[in-house]
């Protein structure tokens, strides 16, 4: 069993960072509980963000806009070891599930707040997405080539780089310390300041000159001919990354470029020309082919692969990274533990999919859940 097999945890359900965080904390071995709405039972509404954000938990269906709704919740946390949500500062405090609440309900509560944000500053009140957190933190500007605009990266940065895993970092560490001082707190998890932190060492970069602020031009940002990506003769994309210098000669030995009067590796008024070379001889075979001459050595290699072929590469399958799933393909629980071995606790259920089942585990009598039910405060999934 993971490594949090014990730990129980309410999730006030809400979409990307928040849930991603779940998932990786019950994979873990968490007791994730969802709270989902009532008006979402009727419909048979899945989790907003699919199969894996929805996956290993249990729900129960509340309507937290009537006191008994709010009340159920609340005995939810006093037998619990934390609570998360993804709401707009203030909102939780409005619906009456703020931490001050919850912490008077359970001391011991961690209670871990997701914003794009943060609870205070300026902009705390305001919407936002990943692309408006990664521009303002300074990461936006340095993604893409020269000349040209910004390229909008996937939502891994803000949402789950910097806002996801932080909050599940934060999470475990509040019940870490929880567990020695039997007192509990909130948990700010920025996506603003997790970007921020993830900028850390090329903060440093840019200070010592290695990194300016002309996007494309410096190691790790495509302006340097050995850490790019290059098109294949069947029109498809191979990546390199041969920084040390022992990989960069292998690389050049292998494509079958002489090194003899090239100027050095890191003089950057050479890598445009060398960068042509480069593209010139990958273009002269397919990606298969170069994987044929290229995967296993030390030039740093790897295809560039989409999401329909990931699972099937064989590294991939040979450390079973994905899972084939009724609902397709899976990440796998990671990281990976010697002894407490991290699973997929379940399937993503339904809202109220666990309502009846879950209220009687923490206590609550057969007729009162029938009036609960009978009120419109929860509501059990057919």
């Amino acid at each position: 069993m993971g490594p949090l097999q014990g730990v129980r945890l309410i999730e006030l359900a809400g979409i990307g960072p928040g849930p991603v965080a779940g998932t990786l904390l019950s994979d873990m071995g968490a007791e994730v509980i969802r709270v989902d709405r009532v008006d979402h039972v009727a419909a048979g509404r899945r989790p907003m963000g699919g199969a894996f954000d929805g996956r290993g938990r249990r729900s129960v269906a509340v309507d937290l806009k009537q006191p008994e709704g709010v009340e159920t919740v609340l005995r939810l946390v006093a037998a619990a070891d934390g609570l998360f949500e993804g709401y707009r500062p203030g909102v939780a405090e409005r619906l009456g599930l703020g931490p001050d609440v919850c912490l008077a309900r359970n001391p011991r509560l961690v209670y871990g707040r997701m914003t794009g944000w943060g609870q205070d500053g300026p902009l705390a009140p305001v919407a936002g997405h990943d692309i408006n957190y990664v521009a303002l933190s300074g990461a936006l500007a340095h993604i893409g080539r020269a000349g040209q605009a910004p390229a909008v990266p996937l939502n891994l940065v803000g949402d789950y780089g910097g806002g996801a895993l932080f909050l599940a970092f934060g999470m475990v560490c509040a019940l870490l310390e929880a567990a020695r001082s039997g007192q509990g707190q909130v948990v700010d998890a920025a996506m603003i300041d997790g970007v921020s932190f993830l900028l850390g060492p090329l903060w440093s970069a840019y200070r010592s000159g290695f990194m300016t602020d002309e996007r494309g031009t410096s190691m790790l940002d495509s302006g340097a001919p050995f850490y790019d990506v290059y098109e294949t003769a069947d029109g498809k994309w191979v990546s390199v990354g041969a920084i040390e210098p022992q990989f960069y000669a292998e690389l050049l030995a292998r494509l079958g470029i002489d090194a003899d009067g090239l100027p050095h590796q890191m003089d950057r008024n050479g890598w445009p020309a060398l960068k042509d070379r480069i593209a010139a001889v990958f273009r002269t075979r397919t990606r298969d082919e170069w994987c044929d001459a290229l995967e296993g050595t030390d030039v740093c290699f790897a295809p560039v692969l989409t999401l329909g072929e990931a699972p099937t590469h064989p590294h991939l399958a040979a450390r079973g990274a994905v899972l084939e799933t009724d609902a397709g393909p899976q990440p796998a629980p990671a990281p990976r533990f010697s002894r407490t071995t991290a699973e997929v606790q379940g399937p993503a259920v339904v809202p109220g999919h666990d309502t009846e089942a879950v209220l009687a585990d923490l206590g609550f009598g057969a007729d009162e859940v029938a009036a609960l039910t009978s009120a419109g405060v929860v509501a059990q999934a057919d």
